[in-house]
């Protein structure tokens, strides 16, 4: 998500499938009279050469099948270019059609064998992606004579009705069938590589999420009866079920020979940053006193704080915010230093931390603006003038909301709620950390909040029991 901040929605979703038929495993396989199951290595190590070959500039994540035949989920970042139709730019890339047999047999052959879904639907409906009568893949497509985005902004690709089919399993199967592809990519590798339109805002965080779901799990059963014969009790079988983590045999070879889970290119560094005086300071059990490892020069020159320093050396890095630092800047953990950075670049991304957490919270928003500080006390200058905390700079700087619509909140509920509800609302939103400044609030609606108190306090004398609930209620308040 680093990557998408700063450079953008990712354009192409390519999935990579491991093909067992390549060539160069069944030559291998032939010798040995072996079938491709029987050697996860060699079938990890060629998909993993296949896949250095296809990658430039993108972001992949390995998975494996359950079938054991291992994949890579690939996000591209396209050249953004001036162009005056994208569509016609995306039929170049995506192809959703079958050529024609004649003109280009190879091509017609390999989307034959690769990128043909089905049968299903009606024509197999004991298919594997039915469910509940219907494909899960939304198979079969419609026809479209030319491609276009939807009113949501999902791609539909071009399918048009020219009466090109091929053969599957004595099927005659059409364009609505095809899975979208790129011409090159699958001649090139000769596998299941399927290429899809990805820049929607919608789909991204799902995208994302998918690219890093994680491992494959499986259930396992232990087997037992119900009756355990030795004791005489009756067996939970329900307790006796387990989630484990499934290692295909290709998974198991492919973390053998310490290939990458995951790659990401350009690099994303991670920025540490915390308030004054309260770094991390790491020591062992048998350091010497606390005041000796509290003394130490390494104390003082984490990332963060010798960004202050950097700023005070380079006349480049002022025009930088943290964030950006990494991109014409490189942190050196030996000498623990930022020094100017000779080739490529890194995106920075700085530690989340939620709303909840106070200061800490508002000194990261002012990390991803403020330019060229040298110590805390610059971060907290607006226009001249140095603000008492973060959290008022914030709110100097236009960060931070008026909170006019809790205000409004409060005073259209006083119409018809007990001052006791619009206390129990005033609660609910400080504890949902919603109000940027919580005593604003407060100054414009505690009349409202305190229209009983009158009342309370009179009676606060005719029942003990109403006394403590009462008087604690309006001490919560205050």
């Amino acid at each position: 998500m680093a990557i998408c901040r700063w450079i953008g929605y990712p354009n192409l979703f390519i999935t990579f499938t491991c093909n067992p038929k390549w060539a160069e495993i069944e030559r291998y396989l032939s010798k040995h009279n072996l079938r491709p199951e029987d050697w996860p290595d060699i079938i990890s190590r060629l998909f993993k050469l296949k896949l250095d070959a296809l990658l430039t500039d993108l972001i992949y994540t390995i998975e494996f099948q359950k079938r054991g035949l291992p994949h890579a989920h690939i996000l591209l970042f396209l050249e953004k270019k001036n162009s005056t139709n994208v569509v016609d730019d995306l039929d170049n890339i995506i192809s959703a059609e079958i050529p024609n047999q004649n003109l280009d047999p190879e091509y017609y052959n390999v989307v034959g064998e690769f990128m043909i879904h089905g049968p299903c639907g009606s024509a197999r409906k004991n298919s594997p992606c039915m469910v509940a009568e219907k494909c899960s893949k939304y198979f079969p497509k419609k026809f479209v004579n030319s491609s276009s985005f939807d009113e949501d902004g999902y791609l539909v690709y071009r399918r048009r009705d020219d009466g090109r089919t091929i053969n599957r399993n004595g099927i005659e199967l059409d364009n609505r069938y095809v899975v979208p592809h790129n011409r090159h990519l699958l001649l090139k590798y000769k596998a299941h590589i399927n290429v899809e339109w990805c820049n929607q805002s919608r789909s991204i965080k799902c995208l994302f999420k998918y690219v890093n779901k994680g491992h494959d799990r499986v259930t396992a059963e232990f087997y037992k009866t119900n009756v355990d014969e030795q004791h005489g009790t009756v067996v939970n079988e329900i307790n006796m079920y387990y989630d484990y983590r499934y290692i295909s045999p290709c998974e198991a070879s492919w973390r053998l020979f310490g290939f990458e889970i995951q790659h990401k290119n350009p690099a994303v560094e991670r920025l540490s940053f915390h308030l004054p005086e309260q770094q991390t300071v790491v020591f062992e059990d048998d350091d010497d006193a606390m005041d000796d490892v509290l003394n130490r020069s390494s104390v003082a020159h984490n990332m963060f704080l010798e960004w202050f320093e950097t700023n005070k050396k380079y006349q480049e890095a002022r025009s930088l915010t943290y964030a950006e630092m990494p991109t014409k800047f490189v942190w050196k953990k030996d000498v623990r230093q930022w020094h100017p950075r000779k080739k490529d670049f890194a995106i920075g991304r700085i530690f989340y931390v939620p709303l909840g957490t106070g200061e800490i919270y508002y000194l990261r928003s002012l990390l991803n603006i403020v330019r060229g500080a040298t110590c805390f006390e610059d971060l907290k200058i607006v226009a001249g003038q140095t603000h008492v905390s973060f959290r008022e700079t914030c709110y100097a700087r236009g960060l931070l909301d008026d909170d006019k619509e809790y205000v409004d909140a409060v005073n259209e509920a006083s119409k018809w709620a007990s001052a006791h509800a619009l206390r129990k609302l005033f609660v609910t939103l400080l504890t949902s950390n919603s109000i940027a400044k919580p005593e604003t609030v407060w100054e414009a609606v505690w009349h409202h909040l305190a229209d009983d108190a009158q009342f309370n306090t009179r009676h606060l004398t005719e029942d003990p029991d109403l006394n403590f609930y009462q008087s604690n209620t309006i001490a919560y308040i205050v």
